[in-house]
């Protein structure tokens, strides 16, 4: 029986593994750019950033300081019964893992700037919700700190696809170092304004070993930019590229570009 308990234990979790633990796709994948890098400081880069990760998770540590807001997806079965407030218990599960893991209070009001001290308030945490076939729940967390979420865009483009492919890459231009490359980036094409922000976001769930060839193609053009790890130039700017879309008006071509650092914290489990 899935109680409140079990679903404020299972945030907590979450959260404490996303943070101080990065997924072995992405590892995988910043090993792999450490060892194919050319460039003398972006080797040494990606070197650093790869102890940071081991000492992370050696001290149960936050990998990066800013440890974002944090973006759930549920998946919610048809046939599953619950007896309490979803949302309450997992903003209920922030509140605790903001003093557990220790996370740092990022959330405030937009207008007075007054910081609610535990990473909730309202609107946030961000929910987004499926129903699905079956009895279980699955949530799945994605932490966004403003380094990345900041030079993150979305325009409402011509209905041209080859301009997809252009504004995805002024995107990563403009961006440059800020975003702590190498990044991943979550593309949303289609829906409608808000919807692609959304696709965008959800893309950045998939597993990064994972790309299309299409994919492949896009990230590969954008190393050819040469910002590197960390802005100080070298042959990964991105390791992966993400895309999700979905059906859109025929006047409309809505695209967001949703830029996730290398510390992609993210995790999921699924509660029954």
């Amino acid at each position: 029986m899935i109680t409140k308990h079990k679903v404020k234990r299972a945030v907590v979790n979450l959260l404490k593994k996303s943070q101080t633990e990065l997924g072995e796709d992405v590892l995988n994948l910043l090993k792999l750019a450490y060892e194919t890098e050319t460039s003398a400081i972006g080797k040494k880069t990606l070197e650093m950033i790869l102890e940071a990760v081991d000492v992370s998770k050696a001290r149960k540590v936050p990998i990066c300081q800013d440890t974002g807001i944090p973006i759930f997806f549920l998946e919610i079965g048809r046939n599953l019964s619950l007896d309490f407030d979803i949302y309450d218990a997992i903003t209920e599960g922030v509140r605790i893992a903001t003093k557990e893991i220790p996370l740092r209070p990022n959330a405030v009001d937009p207008i007075s700037r007054i910081n609610s001290g535990d990473n909730t308030g309202i609107g946030i945490p961000v929910f987004y919700t499926k129903i699905v076939e079956g009895d279980k729940l699955r949530i799945s967390v994605i932490s966004k700190g403003a380094g990345s979420e900041n030079v993150s865009r979305l325009k409402m483009l011509r209905p041209d696809p080859e301009k997809i492919f252009e504004f995805i890459l002024e995107t990563v231009m403009l961006a440059g170092g800020k975003p702590c490359p190498p990044i991943i980036i979550g593309v949303g094409i289609g829906s409608s304004f808000d919807g692609a922000a959304r696709l965008a976001k959800e893309a950045l769930l998939r597993n990064v070993n994972k790309m299309t060839p299409f994919e492949i193609k896009i990230r590969d053009k954008i190393n050819e930019l040469g910002i590197g790890p960390m802005g100080l130039g070298g042959n990964w700017t991105a390791l992966a590229v993400l895309i999700e879309t979905n059906y859109c008006h025929t006047a409309s071509l809505p695209v967001a570009v949703n830029i996730q650092c290398w510390v992609h914290r993210k995790a999921s489990a699924v509660i029954v």
